[in-house]
């Protein structure tokens, strides 16, 4: 059997950007994708804190060291710029592999 854990973890995270006209994801700068492990593409469930919206949807790089976090397409009708988001991504494993697991977490 496997279960679900929490694999990565953009803690409050603030929106820098809302795009309304894309096809829709939330754009991340690559330098916070990879401090926790998250891929391009890769699905993930978001929670804006200021709102108490969750939504799933899925990564993709910006420009590096720009620190963007920009919500775009249905997701910009969800939280606005300054809002805080958490950011997070799952993986599947064993129960005995997820026992020992630690997930990733970037605070801001």
């Amino acid at each position: 059997m496997e279960i679900e854990v929490l694999k990565a973890k953009l803690h409050r995270i603030r929106v820098t950007e809302a795009c309304l006209d894309y096809e829709g994801s939330l754009t991340l700068d690559p330098d916070d994708m990879e401090a926790v492990g998250i891929l391009p593409y890769e699905k993930i469930l978001c929670a804006d804190v200021e709102n108490g919206n969750r939504f799933e949807t899925y990564a993709i790089a910006g420009e590096r060291g720009s620190g963007v976090c920009c919500l775009n397409g249905a997701a910009a009708q969800l939280g606005k710029v300054g809002d805080r988001l958490i950011v997070m991504a799952f993986a599947r494993m064993s129960a005995d592999e997820a026992a020992a697991w630690q997930p990733k977490v970037k605070h801001f």
